[in-house]
């Protein structure tokens, strides 16, 4: 029963678990204090500021506060340093009063409202501590080299403890290494001391983080001396110096410095980090390793720390206790240290802190605290701050453990339950409340919220949702319930989607239900298509200087807004103008060594992004080669050595020896050799008789580098020429010579001064000796006086002042040739068909041709024609027969021909004497095609063909064929008829034809040896002989927006279609506009022009000697397009803009009405006669001007109104102008003296725009003029 008791509430406790994340009560409802924020359970303050102790609590109604210090009551009121801050528990301490240690203690804060009382953990306050050190007199110490050292820190205490590291006097950290390293407790360990440890400035610094201040300890003096500077210096240290005197060090085996013993233990809390040391002396420096003896080191967690001395584990748990052993080695011998290492754990939660409860009456719930440590805790529990045990009884409550149970709760059993765990190291303080509601389900999630998801990603939309009992959730999409798989509905009220798909978007329905009532709210999905980069930006190698682009393009959803970004080495573009992004690349110009690195193209929107990177390297030429050195010099070689310049991102392919010869060529560069480019190195075959300088320089994917610097000289001494002269040539340039030629040796090749030639020959086939001449400066020789194309051998031999060249070639070589002497004998010729020959002919014998022998040469013409109708021919052909041939063919020939022909021979020098003519018939073939047929007397039913003879009969024309057949309007050919004619006819007619109607004619003329090529041509037949029939029929016109369109049906032979149109009653031809429309049958004529009519037209034109075909006439009228624009008159601003000018004219009337009778008549003449002034203006009848008056009461004139230079009219006393009472400042009349000026408002100024400002007399005739002008 007790097992089975144990099950069930094991169920609920699950259950309710899963339900209380789902909870959050709003603050709208009654609800207990809930702690939102506090301060830690260890604050540490800074003394030099006030103090600040957090206690935030929420609740309805709102809660009140108060505090303990150190377990009583703290009465706040009766401090005055201390406030508490409005609609907060949190107490702010001024410090300025009191010194900041008498507020040390521990505080704990209470939240309590009607429903229940909350209590924060306590709070230990303690201020901060950065003691100096204290005072002490530190010696210098003397060690002997290679001994162990350790130099000691001891930091004051703090708190929080300081942070150790050493320095020297100029605050640059001391260097440390597998020999010299920084314990934890800041001690300074030397494994062994070295000469180079002797300094007085090693100072050991402690940094206070909370204060942020440093503390110093007085610097320490080393000096490391071997053992006899010991001995010297032992009196002058004796008495206040430190001095370790020991026997010469030694290699020695490896002893631990820290830890001692060869075992330890550590105990260390669950979740910290676990440090463990191990810094051992010896010589030489000993190597650390760490293993764990019961198990493999946590891979993740670990790492190694101050050169293997440190072994840190992160995040300790139970799994890391155990034994671990650290080793020192070195060659001499190895120690080893057990670190056992205990692993206890303060209480820890194990599924989470106690939750919320909300219930409604009559409901069951359970509140769970469970935790867990190292020793195993105890739980305690409270209710609204009294222990449990202590509070008032409830019959729904039950406590059983780490567990309280609530049975059948009822309205009043509200309250906050405390759940206190503790151990020997530390505690866990919780507040849950149980809030016993009636409350009908809510929604919490906005209405209409718009989620937002990519496509193939995990989407969540929200329903969180609050009520008592708790709702139940229920998803709608479309009037469908969502349950199951793709679905999943979290207990919060979350719906997932594994992978949102495009029909998943749309409107979903969020039900809340109990008991109470019922609660929807809509919220909408949209699945948007993912941001891709299609097409990344690639690798590129750019010269630096040049320019480069990386491409980004980009495919996102559309209704998402794109945002480009573009990092260099994963931080922002450099600000230069020479970057330019847009929105799908980054263009960089002028491309420096500075822009090269990784870019990376972000392309985001307000869901996703996606990036891509590629890394520029900005190569350039080569730095040259530099510190050139000749080495290993011989007679013959050289070593050259160098070092390459800076290759610049592209590795040097190779390396280019240039050399310069100041004796024979100064001022220019040869290439000597390559050499790969991992060699910095040469071995230089040398020249003799050469002064060389060298030069190298470096070539990578970008091209050459700059030559570097030259060499110093190396002169290499003369010897014996090395090679001799080649292309060794005998040739004649007469019939009695031998010209010997050779190419000369370059003064590099001489190898030595007074460079000649040995030139030596001899005929062969003859016994003779060699001749030999001695030839300088030149590379030709000529031997006179030798026998017509006789064969030589030849030899040619370099020669210095220091010896001769190598044993020399044997050349060969002939004399000169002359023409050859004989002709070709027994020529003939076999005739292989009409048009083809073959002569044959006997060899001419090689003495006879006296040279080389380059062909023969058949020389053909045509004598005549056989045929009597054809001309003679006497243009020679020449057909040339390359090397020793005794026949060869003649293509080409004409038939029925008569031919001469003969044959000669050639060499270098030219033709031998002619051979015989002789002479060949060739025989009959097929005729050319007749020049012309001619279609003549076109008739119903009969048609006319008469033709000429062919030009090219080639034999005896035997007859003509004449084939014909009909042609329909498809272009489709009918059957054929044939006719065969006499030779002598070049005319025919054709009876019984088809009326109206298209034919196709072939004839061709035929000898014994077949039909020759046909001519052809076409006709028709007309219905009457007045006037042949038109191809076209069916012609049309239809008008629309875009022109005319003309349609029609063709039948014609005529491949060149025309329409042709112009303007009715235009005459001439050449007026006629022309528009191709060839395989076409329709078209459309634009731009014309509306209101006209037209002529329109098709015409087909065939052969220039053939009659053009026109169809009939077809008349196009354009209608007159309607004007668009609009009578003003009929417009309503028109209308009301006259409107109010007709009324201002009328008030202008009415005030010169006015004036008139104030001021009498103006007796303009008498005026005129009355003012002398030179500015006044008379009216003139020429321009129809007038002066401009005053009618004051004195009657005083105006001056006269011309215009001055500046533009404007000054004006005067009067203040009766017309143009005052108008709204225009420029009064002017036309020719008529009609008022045209216009009206402006003011009239202190007033611009002319031509002649001079008048103001006319005050009348209505004036005014009428004014208005008809305007009008």
């Amino acid at each position: 029963m007790m097992e089975r008791r144990r099950m069930d509430t094991a169920l609920l406790v699950l259950l309710m678990g899963h339900l209380a994340t789902a909870l959050e009560v709003p603050l709208d409802l009654p609800q207990p204090p809930t702690i939102t924020h506090q301060s830690p359970k260890d604050y540490i303050i800074d003394p030099r500021e006030n103090i600040i102790i957090h206690c935030e609590a929420k609740g309805k109604p709102h809660p009140s506060f108060s505090w303990t210090r150190n377990g009583t009551h703290f009465d706040i009121d009766q401090d005055a340093n201390v406030i508490m801050r409005p609609h907060s528990g949190t107490l702010v301490v001024d410090i300025s009063r009191e010194k900041a240690d008498h507020y040390e203690a521990v505080y704990q804060c209470t939240a309590r409202n009607k429903h229940g009382t909350a209590v924060s953990h306590n709070i230990v306050v303690r201020q901060s501590r950065s003691p100096l050190w204290s005072k002490e007199k530190v010696k210098p110490i003397v060690v002997q080299e290679g001994v162990s050292l350790v130099l000691p820190c001891r930091p004051p205490a703090g708190l929080p403890p300081p942070i150790i590291f050493w320095m020297d006097n100029n605050f640059q950290r001391l260097p440390q290494s597998s020999r010299v390293s920084q314990s934890l407790n800041g001690d300074l360990y030397f494994s062994n001391v070295l000469r180079e440890d002797s300094r007085n400035d090693y100072i050991c610094y402690a940094r206070f983080p909370h204060t942020q201040t440093i503390q110093q300890k007085q610097p320490i003096t080393v000096k490391v001396l071997n053992l006899d500077a010991i001995n010297d210096t032992m009196a002058a240290f004796y008495n206040d110096t430190d001095l370790f005197s020991e026997d010469p060090v030694d290699e020695r085996r490896p002893t631990f410095l820290i830890p001692s013993g060869s075992s330890s233990s550590k105990v260390v809390l669950r979740g910290q980090v676990l440090e463990m040391e191990c810094i051992a002396e010896g010589l030489p420096t000993p190597e650390i390793s760490w293993t764990k003896m019961s198990g493999d080191l946590p891979a993740q967690r670990t790492s190694f720390l101050l050169y293997q001395k440190m072994l840190r584990i992160e995040k300790v748990s139970e799994s890391d206790a155990g034994d671990y052993r650290c080793t020192a080695r070195n060659r001499i011998g190895s120690v080893h240290h057990t670190i056992r290492v205990t692993v206890k754990a303060a209480p820890y939660w194990i599924s989470g802190a106690p939750r919320n409860l909300v219930l409604a009456p009559g409901e069951n719930g359970v509140l769970t605290c469970r935790a867990s440590g190292t020793p195993k805790p105890s739980i305690t529990w409270a209710m609204n701050g009294i222990p449990i045990e202590n509070s008032p009884k409830d019959l729904s409550r039950k406590v059983e453990d780490d567990t309280i149970i609530f049975t059948d709760i009822q309205t009043g059993s509200s309250a906050v339950y405390q759940c206190n765990v503790s151990n020997d190291y530390g505690y866990l303080l919780s507040n849950a409340f149980v809030n016993v509601l009636s409350e009908p389900p809510r929604v919490l999630t906005p209405a209409n919220k718009v989620y937002q998801v990519i496509k193939n990603h995990r989407a969540l939309i929200d329903c969180t949702f609050f009520g008592s009992p708790i709702p139940k959730i229920t998803w709608f999409k479309d009037a469908s319930a969502l349950d199951g798989d793709p679905y999943i509905l979290h207990d919060n009220g979350t719906l997932e989607f594994h992978t949102a798909q495009t029909p998943n978007g749309g409107k979903y329905t969020c039900v809340a239900r109990n008991f109470l009532s019922i609660y929807e709210n809509h919220v909408y999905l949209e699945v948007k298509e993912p941001t891709r980069i299609v097409k990344q930006p690639e690798y590129e190698v750019v010269q630096r200087g040049r320019s480069v682009v990386f491409e980004c393009k980009v495919k996102h959803d559309p209704s998402l807004t794109l945002t480009a970004t573009w990092l260099k080495d994963d931080g922002e573009l450099p600000d230069d103008e020479r970057l330019v992004v847009d929105s799908d690349s980054l263009t960089i110009t002028d491309v420096t060594e500075n822009d090269a690195g990784m870019y990376t193209c972000i392309m985001n929107t307000s869901l996703d992004q996606d990036s891509a990177s590629a890394e520029l390297t900005v190569v350039e030429r080569p730095d040259p080669p530099t510190d050139l050195e000749l080495t290993d010099q011989k007679k013959r070689s050289v070593q050259l050595t160098w070092t390459p310049g800076d290759e610049h991102n592209s590795p040097i392919q190779k390396f280019l020896i240039q050399y310069e010869d100041a004796l024979h060529h100064r001022g220019h560069w040869h290439n000597l050799t390559e050499v790969p480019g991992t060699r910095t190195t040469a071995h230089l075959k040398l020249s003799p008789y050469v002064h060389y300088t060298f030069r190298v320089l470096a070539l990578n994917t970008v091209g050459f580098s700059r030559p570097s610097f030259p060499s110093r000289m190396y002169k290499t001494e003369a010897a014996a020429p090395d090679e001799n002269p080649t292309d060794v040539h005998g040739f004649g340039t007469e019939h009695d010579n031998l010209v010997i030629s050779w190419k000369p040796l370059t003064a590099f090749q001489s190898n030595g001064p007074g460079l000649c030639y040995r030139v030596m020959w001899r005929q062969k086939s003859v016994e003779s000796d060699w001749t030999t001449v001695t030839v300088a400066n030149n590379s030709r020789f000529v031997v006179s006086g030798t026998p017509t194309f006789a064969p030589y051998e030849l030899k040619v031999q370099a020669v210095n002042d220091h010896g001769v060249g190598p044993k020399p070639a044997v050349a060969h070589g002939y004399s000169g040739e002359d023409l050859p002497v004989a002709a070709p004998e027994n020529v003939q010729a076999v005739v292989l068909n009409s048009t083809l020959a073959e002569v044959h002919w006997d060899p001419v014998a090689h003495k006879l041709i006296r040279g080389y022998l380059k062909g023969y040469k058949v020389y053909y013409w045509k004598e005549r024609s056989l045929h009597k109708h054809n001309p003679h021919h006497m243009e020679k052909l020449i057909l040339t027969f390359s090397g020793n041939h005794s026949h060869g063919r003649l293509p080409g020939l004409h038939p029925f021909s008569l031919y001469s022909f003969n044959v000669r021979v050639y060499n270098g020098k030219g033709e031998g004497p002619v051979s015989r003519t002789q002479q060949f018939e060739t025989p009959e073939g097929v005729p050319g095609a007749p020049p012309s047929l001619i279609v003549t007397n076109s008739n119903l039913d009969t048609l006319t063909l008469k033709w000429s003879p062919p030009h090219d009969r080639n034999g005896h024309i035997t007859g003509y064929t004449l084939k014909y057949q009909p042609v329909n309007n498809s272009n489709e050919l009918g059957p054929v008829e044939e006719l065969a004619l006499l030779a002598n006819e070049t005319s025919v007619t054709l009876p019984n034809l088809k009326y109206s109607t298209r034919y196709k004619f072939y004839l061709n003329a035929k000898t014994v040896r077949g039909a020759g090529p046909a001519i052809s041509q076409e006709a028709v037949t007309i219905v009457d002989e007045a006037r042949p029939v038109s191809p076209f029929g069916n012609v049309s016109s239809l008008l629309r927006d875009d022109g005319a369109h003309i349609s029609w049906e063709y039948w014609g032979p005529e491949r060149n279609v025309f329409v042709e149109y112009t303007v009715e009653n235009s005459e001439g031809e050449e007026e006629w506009q022309k528009e191709l429309v060839n395989g076409s049958q329709k078209v459309v004529l634009k731009g014309l022009k509306g209101g006209l009519s037209y002529r329109v037209r098709l015409v087909a034109r065939g052969h220039h000697d053939q009659p053009l075909h026109h169809s009939e006439e077809l008349l196009v009228t354009v209608p007159a397009v309607a004007s668009r624009q609009v009578d003003i008159a009929t417009q309503g601003w028109f209308i009301g803009l006259m409107c109010a000018i007709a009324l201002l004219i009328l008030i202008l009337l009415i005030i010169c009405f006015i004036q008139r009778n104030k001021g009498g008549k103006y007796p303009v003449k008498e005026k005129e006669d009355a003012h002398t002034d030179p500015e006044f203006q008379p009216m003139k009848e020429e321009d129809c001007t007038f002066g401009e008056y005053s009618d004051n009461e004195d009657h005083k004139p105006l001056k006269g109104s011309r215009t001055p230079s500046n533009g404007t009219v000054k004006r005067d006393d009067s203040d009766d102008s017309l143009v005052d009472y108008g709204e225009g400042g420029d009064g002017q009349f036309n020719e008529d003296g009609s008022f045209i000026g216009q009206y402006s408002g003011k009239s202190g100024s007033r611009d002319t725009a031509e002649g001079h400002e008048s103001s006319g007399a005050p009348s209505p005739i004036n005014a009428m003029n004014s208005l008809n002008s305007f009008v």
